[in-house]
């Protein structure tokens, strides 16, 4: 994994698949929750994770991306070219 830059930003999200709408939860314990309607089969559920994230956050999908829980339901996402603040003020409480 490369290091982070500047405006780079790495958090953790709790995913359910299948979920129903694709919608964010909100943060408990640091983490970041969110569910999406899409089925964990081919990385279907990731896939829309990332895009669910990058329009909450308004960033091009190309700048987010997943280091980490490919096969589990946490995951590890990093967004670049973005301020941490800005995703702090979106999500209070998330752990960076």
């Amino acid at each position: 994994m490369r290091d982070l830059g500047p405006t780079d930003v790495r958090f953790a999200v709790r995913l359910t698949p299948r979920g129903g709408t694709d919608r964010v939860d909100g943060v408990e314990d640091g983490v970041l929750r969110a569910h999406v309607a899409a089925p964990p089969i081919e990385g279907a559920a990731n896939q829309a994770l990332l895009r669910l994230l990058a329009a909450e956050l308004g960033v091009p999908r190309r700048d987010i991306r997943l280091v980490a829980g490919a096969s589990g339901r946490t995951k590890l996402v990093v967004v670049e070219g973005i301020e941490p603040d800005r995703v702090t003020r979106r999500w209070p409480g998330l752990r960076l």
